[in-house]
């Protein structure tokens, strides 16, 4: 499915003033983002709060004509389909005072949490545009609390699927249709709260569109909406018109298919630059895996919408960028065009991101001086149960989600613990807020250590970060993430990060590694659990890093002496570490660089299973067998995935080995 500006209307030409037409699309961002600051205002939910949310004005014919500057990239891209889904489904059925709500994966949205609220905006009788909030509901049913599900193969295990549906009509509130909604959360109040807010918000929009109507005119408002749509399109192919055409291809991967066994499971990017625009292809991608991390047409489409716009950083974002890049994404039935009834919640840890960063590696090809390696993985740490501190023992959801490190770059080297590429305006939550809401104390928060990707110009840095349930009952605890086996990868001679999971006890007798993906784990109180973010990848050769830089990511405590020798060939000796003093051993450092670049490309040929036992023994650890040997295990057991590692070794030649030189 494509999104194209209707023909006619695009060719015609721009008959606003200069002054007026800028006027107006920035008084249509505005907007858009005073709805932003209304729901911040006035929304429950603590997960809407650290800004899961987004914001859209439409025209009458659905297409987006602004969304908001802060919105997080992961609702990019999927807002127009969901207006127009409300608009097939009510046709002439839509008056003045109404407020649909949609959540339906299957109609272009996002997953089912992700709960949209879209007013049409009058003038007199005569639909002029729609405003929309979509927001992250903490809980929205399904099998477990927070209603991420990973063993979930069909949507009926997920949670509330909401196809579009009239909740207030003509301005009256439908206490019964909001009753059925919320009462299939595990918080109905909150998300009562929500819902008034979000609806509450797109009012905020409809005044200032009417305002707007009343100074300039109904017609020149709309002609601005369609000029502005006719703005974006035309920029972006002016800026296509100067780069390089033909095409482009690069692959990704999800960690395995549950009902396949160990293997990573491949996500086809193909990409034409041409005089009409920018055109994707993902139809060869793989069929549906048995477990929610799929996707579905909205938020493959999103992704590639997202991906692209981090090349054009200025460019405003609406139908007209659509209209500019197209996809064919193939027949349903696959990871990126699941279909119903797949389970397609954890797609933002799943596809979602592999097709972000598989474009940001197309583009570095294209734009080198953009060029940046593959960021960090999105991952949701989901306890819920029940809440003992009160005599009520009411549900509650920890909905966590952390930071981490953005792929090393051209000139430069990542960003380290920012919001990941999924949702780049997302906040991390506040730790007091948490622990206020919730009986899960947090025990660490901190860089990890030796977490980013060598490189020329390394990747950003992850965090490390742990807790502990305190007063709780009947509480289970799930993880939506990946790369715990496709792990973050570098380009142009850069190498790995390490490993997404999830410890449970670790340091205990009951040490338990639960991997990247699970869901309805039993926890107790004093259980513990850490987990890190993945660093960014690396860009360009390690063995030509600045050595000062490495000495000074030693002394911030960012990357230890043995990682500093390994990954960088670096020799750093330890003077006094509390007065930060370390001294570069130069001669030793020549030396161990020359050892690296005479063997690196031996040890990717190392046998696998000698690595797995070196693993098991304690000789090597994660960084080793990921950085120098591309060995997948179960970071656990030290189980050897064959199939995983060939593919990720194929990968490393491809991204890494074949830019070293001895």
């Amino acid at each position: 499915m494509t999104t194209a500006l209707n023909e006619a209307t695009n060719q015609q030409e721009n008959t606003l003033h200069p002054v007026t037409f800028e006027v107006l699309k920035n008084a249509f961002a505005t907007s858009v983002d005073l709805m932003s600051e209304q729901i911040l205002r006035t929304c429950y939910s603590f997960v809407i709060y650290s800004r899961d949310f987004s914001s859209a004005l439409c025209d009458a014919q659905g297409n987006t004509v602004m969304q908001g500057s802060g919105d997080i990239a992961v609702h990019v891209g999927t807002l127009h389909f969901q207006c127009k889904a409300v608009l097939e489904q009510f046709g002439d059925d839509i008056n003045p005072g109404d407020v649909f709500a949609i959540n339906d994966p299957y109609r272009g949205g996002t997953h089912m949490n992700d709960v949209s609220f879209i007013r049409p905006i009058f003038v007199g009788d005569e639909i002029v545009g729609y405003a929309q909030n979509k927001g992250h509901w903490a809980d929205i049913g399904g099998n477990v609390s927070g209603s991420f599900d990973v063993s979930a193969t069909e949507h009926f295990s997920e949670g509330l699927r909401i196809t579009p549906l009239r909740v207030w009509r003509k301005g009256e509130f439908l206490h019964d249709v909001a009753q059925l909604l919320v009462s299939n959360t595990r918080a109905p109040d909150q998300a009562l709260g929500d819902l008034r807010a979000q609806a509450g918000a797109t009012a905020v929009c409809e005044r200032e569109v009417l305002r707007l109507v009343e100074k300039y005119g109904k017609s020149t408002v709309l002609q601005a909406m369609q000029e502005t749509q006719d703005y974006v399109q035309r920029t972006v192919l002016e800026r296509i018109a100067d780069l390089p055409h033909g095409e482009w291809r690069t692959v990704d991967y999800l960690d395995e298919d549950p009902a396949k066994g160990e293997g990573l499971v491949p996500i086809h990017i193909k990409m034409r630059i041409d005089d009409d625009g920018i055109h994707y292809d993902l139809s060869g991608s793989s069929p549906v895996v048995a477990t929610f991390l799929n996707s579905g047409y909205g938020t493959t489409h999103s992704a590639i919408y997202a991906g692209t716009k981090s090349f054009f950083p200025d460019v405003p974002l609406n139908s007209g960028f659509y209209a500019a890049v197209t996809a064919e994404i193939g027949e349903e039935g696959t990871v990126v065009n699941a279909g119903w009834p797949h389970a397609v919640t954890g797609f933002c840890s799943g596809p979602y991101e592999k097709i972000m960063n598989g474009i940001f590696e197309l583009w570095s090809a294209i734009m080198p001086e953009r060029a940046m390696a593959c960021a960090f993985n999105l991952e949701y740490l989901l306890v819920g149960g029940h809440d003992a501190r009160s005599d009520a023992h009411d549900y509650f959801m920890w909905y966590d989600w952390m930071a981490g490190g953005w792929g090393g770059r051209a000139t430069k080297d990542g960003s380290s613990a920012t919001s990941p590429v999924f949702g780049t305006g997302l906040a991390v939550q506040p730790v007091e807020g948490q622990e206020r809401l919730n009986p899960v104390l947090t025990t660490s928060h901190n860089i990890a250590v030796d977490s980013a990707g060598p490189g020329k110009h390394r990747g950003g840095f992850g965090v490390q970060k742990g807790g502990t349930l305190t007063d709780a009952t009947s509480t289970v605890m799930s993880y939506c993430c990946d790369r715990g086996r496709s792990v973050t990868w570098g380009i142009n001679g850069g190498l790995p990060s390490i490993p997404h999971g999830v410890w449970l006890n670790r340091g205990t007798d009951n040490e338990r590694y639960l991997g990247a993906t699970f869901s309805n784990v039993p926890i107790v109180p004093g259980d513990t659990f850490t987990r890190p973010s993945a660093g960014g990848g690396g860009f360009g050769d390690p063995m030509e890093r600045d050595i000062e830089a490495v000495l000074e990511d030693v002394i911030d405590g960012y990357v230890s002496l043995e990682r500093a020798r390994k990954d960088y060939g670096v020799v750093i000796h330890e003077i006094d570490a509390e007065l930060d003093q370390y001294e570069v051993d130069h001669a030793a450092t020549q030396e161990a660089r020359d050892d690296i670049r005479h063997n690196r490309q031996k040890w990717l040929q190392e046998a696998p299973e000698q690595v797995a036992q070196w693993y098991l023994e304690g000789k090597i650890d994660v960084h080793d067998a990921v950085r120098q040997y591309g060995v997948i295990l179960d970071w656990g057991t030290a189980e050897l995935f064959p199939k995983t590692t060939e593919q990720y070794r194929e990968s490393m030649q491809k991204r890494s080995a074949v830019y070293w030189n001895e």
